[in-house]
């Protein structure tokens, strides 16, 4: 055994949990950590205060001079708290979080100094943009940033740090982040849901996407992670068998927690409770050392902060009780991997979730327009929701019979379907009173009847309706929110404000009732939209035949559904619901391209390295083992040694076999590698997924025989069986 393995699983054996102390309950703790509207209260003046929930409430701006006192009050809150520096944290499109820290102290001379932090350090700052990602929207001559306060996220106290959170923008305007699109997404979805409600509810002045993020994750032994360089440097192991036991007994899912992650887990949450972020719900999931986090549902700008800040918090907490948390959407072959899975709705300021159903037919009739919009917005845009999903490492995940396939679809179950199926046949045109009264109670009316038991769920569907939200189930546990969220959110609004104009020219040219006009427009969006609604196995075969004589997609890999990000279609939908501009659309598209390039470059180093200088060294030694025992075996049996050294005999020409074709393979990928990487951009991607790539999967095959053929003593890598059973 390598003295790498022996020492980590030596340290696993005397990990006792952390004992974690607190006697406060979570109702007490929540939201300590926090400016909110209870410390600004206290902090603010009442001008200050005033300005600070206009704009949180209805976006009103704030004045600088109004900053400077907002300044002020979070500083004064900030140094009660211990903190000793600011930082503007924000979402740049690395797909993590990012934050510079200034202290709050300042020199005034002769000795003295004074904690200083005014309304333009809390507003603006300047940030090099240089070494973040920003697919050519600037030249190296333009590499300022600029971060800008959001006063609709609270500040924060994270360790000695007052965080501000903040959109990133570049020198010449463009968005650098994930948070400026889905804000501006968010004010998309608000302005058209409004325009709606007004049919239904003419108080309905403001409409919230709401957002519900299930964050699945494994953890693993930190000593464990630290012996195998795959993980540490891919966040995934490259090489490994599958153990014996893996979730096949179905004995981990929501099974009794460990200890040790227990311990964790309340850490975990305390820190999150203090940060102002509602966990909720923890459990096991269904691959051994794999668990899920969950809070409550949020407004969705929110909701994407915490889920941000979470993922650094999980690591941070992680450390304390010798854990690794790994996000990577396919850690383990063999096993489950993880999904981020987004649960969206829309409310109103009247208390109304627009996506569930009430006891009047005029409510349930609101319930229908959305819900039928929704659907038909996924349908016309499904290309581009697989494109915001795709990544490297959510390849690894989508189709492989755990979790949504690549190809997008929806579920709404049976009752639902069978209600569009009727409204589908709604008589064309002006109504009799007759067939009226007949939709409006019959079926529209029913609705919330046959809903009352209506709770299963189409786990293969990517896009699943469960009793009163749609849960977006095909994101990775490493993304960030916000691009599912932007996604949906525009494509949604987009849909809303046709759907409103369609309405009012049967009213006005028509000469249609209102109710009459919405039944007719629906009517014709279940029948264009049909083709997207799929109630079976996502996993099979005949999905795939099916789906593709309906004329959806099957994107299986990210280059191919990153095409979609700049098509005519998608370019437009950004421009006209001003979300994104053109540039901007097309810089991510390159960014993503780029950022798959350089994941699967990495990794094909990374297993090469492995490969040649940990598995092909090992073998070797073990098979001059063999060789040795052979030798001995000659002298004793001199001519009988063949058939006393047949398996032995057999053992050193399979070795020589699979060390064969890994080296071989390494060479060829090798080859492969220098030739993707003369390109660029769409070549590149390409190139690194159909020629590189496929040579992981060969140079695993011989390394994972190997492990199983070679003693136990020498193999240099932790084994699958001793990573995933945390005790």
């Amino acid at each position: 055994m390598s003295v790498i393995r022996f020492n980590a699983l030596k340290q696993t054996q005397d990990r006792v949990p952390v004992k974690i102390k607190n006697t406060q309950r979570a109702s007490e703790i929540f939201g300590k950590n926090v400016f909110n509207e209870d410390a600004m209260r206290q902090f603010l003046t009442r001008e200050a205060f005033k300005s600070v929930m206009d704009a949180i409430e209805s976006g009103k701006k704030i004045d600088r001079k109004i900053a400077d006192q907002v300044a002020v009050g979070m500083k004064d809150w900030a140094l009660s708290k211990g903190a000793t520096h600011y930082t503007h944290w924000f979402q740049p499109l690395t797909g993590t979080t990012a934050e510079k820290h200034d202290a709050f102290f300042e020199p005034i001379g002769n000795g003295r100094a004074i904690e200083k932090f005014g309304g333009i350090e809390l507003v603006q700052q300047e940030s090099d943009a240089s070494s973040f990602p920003n697919g050519g929207i600037r030249n190296t001559f333009e590499a300022r940033g600029y971060t800008a306060w959001d006063p609709t996220s609270p500040a924060f106290i994270y360790g000695t740090a007052l965080c501000i959170p903040t959109i990133f923008v570049s020198y010449t305007g463009e968005a650098l982040d994930n948070k400026a699109p889905l804000l501006k997404a968010l004010y998309a979805i608000d302005v058209a849901a409004t325009d709606v409600c007004k049919y239904f509810d003419k108080n309905v002045t403001k409409v919230n996407a709401n957002l519900g993020w299930e964050q699945e994750y494994f953890l693993i032994d930190t000593a464990l992670a630290e012996s195998r360089p795959d993980i540490i440097l891919t966040g995934r192991t490259l090489l490994g068998h599958p153990p014996a036991k893996g979730q096949q007994l179905d004995d981990h899912y929501f099974g009794s927690i460990p200890s040790r992650v227990v311990s964790y887990m309340r850490d975990l949450e305390n820190e999150c409770l203090l940060l102002g972020i509602p966990v909720k719900t923890r459990h096991n999931e269904g691959a051994p050392n794999q668990y899920e986090l969950a809070p409550m549902y949020e407004e969705a700008n929110l909701a994407v902060d915490h889920n941000s800040l979470l993922m650094d918090v999980m690591e941070k907490v992680a450390q304390r009780h010798k854990f690794k948390v790994l996000l990577h959407e396919k850690p383990f072959v063999g096993i489950n991997g993880s999904g981020k899975h987004n649960n969206w709705s829309l409310s109103t300021n009247t208390g109304v979730n627009l996506l569930s159903p009430s006891k009047t037919p005029m409510k349930n009739l609101q319930f229908l327009t959305f819900f039928i919009n929704t659907i038909k917005a996924v349908y016309d845009y499904e290309e581009l929701i697989r494109a915001e999903i795709a990544s490297a490492s959510n390849d690894h995940r989508l189709g492989a019979n755990e979790a949504p396939p690549a190809i997008i679809s929806v579920f709404i179950g049976t009752q639902l379907s069978n209600v569009l199926d009727e409204l589908e046949n709604v008589t064309k045109g002006k109504l009799s009173p007759e067939e009226k009264t007949d939709l409006k109670l019959n079926i529209v009316g029913k609705i919330p009847e046959i809903l009352l038991d209506n709770t299963d769920r189409n786990r293969t569907s990517p896009f699943a309706f469960t009793g009163n939200k749609f849960e977006l189930r095909a994101v990775g546990s490493s993304d960030n929110c916000a691009g599912a969220m932007t996604v949906l959110n525009t494509i949604v609004a987009k849909q809303l404000r046709e759907f409103k104009k369609e309405v009012d020219l049967l009213v006005e040219e028509k000469g249609l009732k209102k109710d009459e006009a919405i039944f007719n427009i629906l009517r014709e969006y279940i029948k264009a939209s049909k083709n997207i609604r799929f109630e079976g196995n996502g996993y099979g075969e005949e999905w795939e035949k099916e789906a593709k004589k309906r004329g959806l997609s099957n994107n299986k890999t990210t280059p191919e559904a990153l095409k979609a990000k700049i098509s005519e279609k998608v370019l437009n939908l950004y421009e006209e619901m001003d979300v994104m501009s053109r540039k901007e659309v097309k810089a991510r598209y390159e960014i993503e391209l780029e950022k798959y390039v350089k994941r699967i470059q990495i990794e094909g180093r990374v297993i090469g390295d492995i490969a040649r200088n940990h598995i092909i060294p090992t073998a070797i030694r073990y098979q001059n083992t063999l060789i040795k025992n052979v030798k001995g075996l000659k002298g004793i049996f001199e001519e009988d040694f063949k058939k006393y050294a047949k398996e032995q005999l057999g053992l050193i020409k399979e070795i020589s076999e699979h060390i064969a074709n890994i080296n071989s393979s390494i060479n060829e990928m090798t080859e492969e590698r220098k030739k993707a990487n003369k390109l660029s951009g769409q070549k590149a991607a390409d190139t690194y997924c159909k020629k590189v790539k496929p040579y992981f999967d060969k140079i695993r095959y011989h390394c994972d025989k190997l492990e199983i053929m070679v003693d136990d003593e020498l193999w240099p890598l932790t084994k699958y069986r001793e990573m995933l059973f945390t005790k």
